[in-house]
């Protein structure tokens, strides 16, 4: 087993406090009270609105247990409402205390359930913590009930909340780049219809600077604000003890001033300023008159991988996979019942670590045995740690952060001999993966109009999975990113060079789950005899790793199917083989056998 455990980047710590929720709920409520608001909004956000916090801002998690990466706390003084999505029903449940009530969100809206549990009153947010449609959205529904900023009411009552953090930042080379961040800020700058364009996204500051920084765990990118003008500048605002490493990296284009000046800059700007309005926080919208409102401009040409970003994650990928190639078969090789699940995240960061090329893990591993599985973004501590037993299912989910690229790999491992209830939901899901695999489709359609068809064998069968089928996912940066889905929600447009997550499941709640990840992406289909469509895209595939054959009932395969899993092990084996051996070698020969 892999010795180096005091080197690894996750930990097995009990993060959630159930017990010390209903006092930091009366503490709130003080706070409140002292304030003058009846509800007082926790969201899981910083100041920069991305989808990841650092310790300092986990205020969700240390109010209420709930760990997840997304969701809301609403807190009135008889009631508090969770709100989380269906990736977090099952867990919720087993992080709050009974004085939190869990409620389905998005189906059920903040705004709804605060005029329902509220009739009348103030509700107090923190404005940095609040994006402009948020807003809009929670006024639209509350037109009765006063909106108050006010200071962080959490931070108020949290005593030992961690500090700030001050991760050095670095560059990221031109050669993985693909482009100079002075090309790319000129490319930008003269798209814009604004004078200037406010930035909040730490990746998106990240990916036009073509810098990195380690500010928020498993994400490699820096906390700051930007301004990005017309003329072809850029103002960053961040603490200069990050900037210490860049040397002249940044030249002409781009002025460093500290992030307390980040507001004056914005209130002293002249001419049209765009926002976007699902991640500008209030705190800035609220200084702007009339602002021109669009996306993020950086958000589609990050997504856009080019060539390098592109090459480098291959690269990435090939790397990965034969970490665990060779992780997988040592899982075969061990007595069954004689590991547990923090036994197999060791061993698996183990692996990848090997490479010398790990920068980190890109989120904390899911290794779920059994009735763990089902949850579905579960995280093993000392307290959950189950043995990895005899006749079961085990979900490990997982990735790398390399310099060349960000890696995202689920695969579903049968233990002993599971059932044939488990075999026949395994296959399902694995024909949902094959369905988008192997897609061919026009360009302009989007997530939303291709994520039924990964369901289609699963809900033949009364069955279904409460996530979407993928995400985007960064070069060298956020495991989650936009603009991009593959999800009943996705309404951007698939382009080439976009790299998403093909993902499929199925939860049997106590019982068994199964999901089959593969990273993909979006390329130019060659044009068919005949083809009237003028383009049609089709996915590249990206993640070479084994699917486990002992859990495939092949009679349901289509031959279609059957060919597209035997050409996909024939290309595993070619691209793995040669970067394995011993026995490693000989148990990929193995997997990858035809069905």
């Amino acid at each position: 087993m892999f010795k180096g455990e005091a080197d690894l980047f996750q930990s097995f710590e009990e993060t959630a406090s159930p017990e010390q929720g209903p006092a930091r709920l009366e503490a709130l409520r003080a706070a409140m009270a002292a304030a003058g608001v009846d509800a007082f909004l926790v969201p899981r956000a910083d100041a920069h609105q991305g989808e990841y916090v650092s310790a300092h801002d986990e205020r969700l998690a240390w109010l209420t247990g709930f760990t997840g990466s997304a969701g809301w706390c609403v807190a009135l003084a008889d009631r508090a409402g969770v709100f989380v999505d269906g990736r977090y029903r099952v867990q919720v449940r087993a992080q709050v205390a009974d004085v939190f009530e869990p409620v389905d969100w998005p189906e059920v809206s903040l705004g709804d359930w605060i005029a329902e549990a509220l009739p009348k009153g103030i509700v107090g947010f923190d404005p940095w913590l609040l994006s402009l449609d948020q807003h809009r959205a929670l006024a639209k529904k509350l037109p009765d009930r006063e909106l108050r900023a006010l200071d962080n009411l959490v931070d108020q009552v949290w005593q030992d909340q961690p500090a700030p953090p001050l991760g050095e930042i670095f560059v990221q080379p031109l050669d993985l780049a693909g482009e100079a961040h002075g090309e790319k800020i000129d490319r930008i700058s003269q798209s814009l219809t604004a004078d200037a364009a406010i930035i909040t996204l730490p990746d998106s500051i990240a990916w036009l600077l073509n810098i990195r920084g380690s500010d928020i765990p498993r994400n490699p990118v820096p906390h700051g604000f930007a301004i990005l003008h017309r003329d072809g500048r850029v103002s960053l605002f961040c603490a200069a003890e990050k900037l210490v490493g860049l040397g002249d990296h940044f030249g002409p284009k781009v002025s460093v001033a500290p992030v307390e000046g980040f507001l004056n800059a914005v209130q002293a700007l002249e001419g049209r300023v765009q926002i976007d309005p699902a991640t500008c926080p209030m705190a800035v919208a609220a200084l702007l008159n009339d602002p021109h409102e669009a996306q993020d401009p950086i958000l589609l040409p990050k997504a856009r991988k080019n060539a390098a970003e592109l090459e480098g994650s291959r690269q990435a990928h090939l790397r990965d996979g034969a970490a665990i190639v060779r992780f997988l078969a040592w899982l075969d090789a061990q007595p069954v019942g004689s590991l547990t699940e923090i036994d197999v995240v060791k061993q698996l960061e183990g692996e990848r670590r090997a490479t010398n090329a790990l920068r980190d893990i890109s989120f904390e591993t899911i290794s779920g045995a059994g009735p763990n599985g089902a949850i579905v973004h579960y995280r093993v501590t000392e307290k959950t740690n189950r043995k990895v037993e005899d006749n079961q299912l085990l979900l490990v989910d997982s990735g790398g952060q390399y310099v060349d690229g960000t890696t995202d790999i689920t695969r579903t491992i049968a233990i002993g001999s599971p059932g044939a209830e488990e075999q026949r939901a395994f296959t399902l899901v694995l024909k949902g993966m094959i369905a988008i695999s192997r897609l061919r489709f026009p360009k302009g359609l989007a997530g939303a109009d291709l994520d039924a068809l990964a369901r289609v064998a699963l809900w033949q069968e009364g069955m279904d999975y409460g996530h979407g089928t993928g995400h985007g996912v960064g070069a060298y940066l956020s495991v989650h990113e936009g603009p991009q889905r593959l999800a009943r929600t996705g309404k951007v447009p698939f382009e080439p060079g976009m790299i998403i997550s093909n993902e499929p499941g199925f939860y049997k709640e106590g019982a068994f789950g199964i999901r089959i990840e593969n990273l993909i992406a979006v390329e130019e289909a060659p044009a068919l005899p005949g083809q009237s469509v003028p383009q049609m895209y089709r996915f590249e595939t990206l993640t070479w790793v084994p699917i486990d054959l002992r859990l495939i009932d092949a009679d349901l395969l289509t031959e279609a199917e059957r060919d597209w899993l035997n050409t996909y092990h024939a290309e595993v084996a070619a691209r793995i083989s040669p970067l394995v051996e011993g026995g490693a070698k000989d148990w990929l020969s193995q997997a990858c056998r035809a069905i």
